[in-house]
């Protein structure tokens, strides 16, 4: 029995990822970074994560695209073909410059 879409399928295939963290350094080499400005103790600026990465792996082009930070995965994603994504994003996705004086840690 179907629907007006067509025939219900029995089952579904799922791309499920978790703590996909893309802060501290990663959004300041994509098209539109952020202010680079961290609150923590060790590094003030995520340009230093791009910059300690590079010094291990060599140099990044900027800007990268968006499927960039996905490396191999996005081929291997769309070959799967999933019905759905669902990916747990470990960073906030904010514009307030305020920090929290309690987290030793601000993404």
């Amino acid at each position: 029995m179907g629907g007006p879409e067509g025939p219900v399928r029995s089952c579904a295939t799922l791309f499920l990822c978790g703590d996909v963290m893309t802060g501290r350094g990663v959004d300041q080499i994509l098209p539109h970074p952020s202010n680079s400005q961290l609150f923590e103790p060790y590094v003030s600026s995520a340009r230093t994560y791009v910059e300690l990465a590079e010094k291990a792996h060599g140099r990044i082009a900027r800007p990268v695209s968006y499927a960039y930070i996905w490396g191999d995965a996005i081929d291997e994603i769309a070959c799967q073909q999933p019905d759905a994504r669902i990916i747990n994003l470990k960073s906030a996705v904010t514009a307030s410059a305020d920090a929290c004086q309690n987290k030793g840690i601000h993404y």
